[in-house]
């Protein structure tokens, strides 16, 4: 019996973040009918992008294998995506008031910088650069003696990105050696910008942005090949409509569970509500890479990362119940629903924004939690809102960070990715199951062809709707760019 054709499969993808736009278009360059439906006006606007997890060094606490997904997937994310990328290494460093050490990082980097050898043996080009360039550590001796040079115009070597780090460290707050990882940058307004003009040049591709759906059904009149019957409302014209799809994908982000409670299914799941906030540090000089200082997460002492961008801009996370974690922030789903219930105040930010008090708040809170390591820090300002979300953890681990799919009957998927590099994967999947069922027919693909319509797309293009995507949504422009 003749396999369908690709055109003849109608797929629906509800949620248009990094998972459900990565998964549409991958699918229509396939050649699946595929139609994205958005209930915002743009792409990817869910919670915040910064970093790309190539191998997982923020994450002491997981295993092995996850730090090996999360490599993996981030390799095949840069080559899909290599516009979307900040190209800058992260340093990170362990307090003095933290229990481990630095040494305790060598068996895993180790580990990782061998998995990363194996995965690009043979490619001309390596994403993340040589393999025995994927760390480096740097003892106090050196990092005095780059203390004391002039800060560069241009980066030329691993040494230039610790000058600016080195002259503005208290030595007197961390143990020694740093280490210096090929822990990449990701843009989130350039990564959506990309998926909006892919989708423009996909014939196949129907995005439906400031769409909701309002209604579900499963029709049985072909025993063969059951259907989706999807009622969507326009939420500008308020008008409603009725679509029919032979295969649905749930990629609705930290709402997953509201889908599932729609058609009855039970799903054990957490979402928890995060943010990071945005300062302005006006007496910032040189090329800064992104510095993270390691620490208990949840204690006044977690976590606090610095992500650069140009212009003195820079992203900060503490993992502390007072900067980016919240007390109330991570719940579970139930035996009666399988979305788990935010607290009201914590929707009402997702929803209507943040009170100008509490932005302030917590954003001087993340400048003080740097400053302890960067004391010249302490001078940043609120530079706009925070930038938060909430983010879906698959089971009842909330250590999880690499995440995929899950399936359910014979035409449902979720794509329950953790982190933004997992989507590629997610994607892969939905087609090899897809095949599997017969309504998919796959060719091999060479590493050119894969996922070229993100290829297609000029980087001037990407970069000016970028721009335009960060201004529209409250962010300074920089946020957009290249550091």
């Amino acid at each position: 019996m003749a396999l369908p054709s690709n055109s003849d499969l109608k797929i629906a993808v509800v949620g248009g973040g990094i998972a459900g736009s990565v998964i549409a278009l991958h699918l229509a360059e396939m050649g699946v009918n595929v139609t994205l439906i958005e209930q915002s006006d743009s792409l990817v606007n869910g919670p915040p992008l910064c970093h790309l997890h190539a191998g997982g060094s923020f994450y002491r606490d997981i295993s092995d294998e996850q730090c090996f997904e999360l490599l993996e997937d981030s390799v095949k994310t840069l080559e899909a995506f290599p516009y979307c990328a900040n190209i800058r290494p992260t340093v990170i460093a362990v307090p003095v008031t933290d229990p481990g050490s630095p040494e305790d990082l060598i068996p895993r980097l180790e580990k990782i910088r061998q998995r990363y050898s194996e995965l690009t043996r043979g490619k001309q080009h390596k994403v993340l650069g040589e393999p025995e360039d994927y760390y480096r550590f740097f003892d106090e001796a050196s990092l005095r003696q780059l203390a004391e040079q002039p800060l560069p115009e241009t980066v030329q070597s691993p040494e230039d990105w610790l000058i600016p780090v080195a002259k503005t460290m208290d030595f007197s707050k961390v143990k020694f050696p740093l280490v210096l990882v090929q822990e990449y940058g990701l843009s989130g307004f350039r990564f959506a910008a990309t998926t909006m003009l892919a989708a423009e040049h996909i014939e196949n591709c129907h995005v439906m942005l400031n769409t909701q759906l309002v209604g579900v059904e499963q029709s049985s009149t072909d025993a063969s090949r059951p259907q989706w019957q999807l009622s969507l409302r326009d939420k500008l014209s308020g008008e409603t409509t009725h679509q029919s799809f032979d295969y649905m994908i749930n990629a609705c982000g930290f709402r997953s569970g509201e889908l599932d409670d729609l058609i009855h299914l039970q799903r054990e799941r957490m979402v928890e509500f995060k943010a990071a906030y945005v300062a302005r540090w006006e007496a910032c000089q040189g090329h800064w890479p992104e510095v993270i200082f390691h620490g208990e997460r949840g204690t006044p002492r977690g976590m606090a990362q610095l992500t650069p961008y140009p212009g003195g801009y820079f992203q900060l996370h503490g993992m502390t119940k007072d900067i980016t974690l919240f007390s109330d922030g991570l719940v579970a789903s139930t035996a009666e629903s399988s979305q788990p219930k935010l607290p009201k105040h914590l929707l009402n930010k997702i929803e209507k924004g943040w009170s100008q008090q509490d932005l302030e708040n917590r954003t001087q809170g993340s400048v003080v939690h740097m400053a302890n390591y960067i004391p010249c820090f302490s001078s940043a300002k609120v530079a706009c809102q925070p930038m938060f979300g909430a983010q879906q953890i698959p089971g009842n681990d909330p250590s999880l960070r690499a995440a995929e799919v899950s399936y359910a009957g014979e035409n449902y998927a979720r794509a329950e990715i953790v982190k933004a590099c997992s989507a590629i994967v997610a994607a892969e999947s939905i087609c090899e199951k897809l095949t599997d069922l017969g309504l998919l027919q796959t060719q091999a693909k060479t590493e050119k062809e894969r996922f070229a319509f993100a290829k297609r797309v000029s980087s001037e293009d990407i970069q000016v709707l970028a721009d335009s995507l960060a201004e529209a949504r409250g962010y300074p422009v920089a946020l957009a760019r290249q550091a």
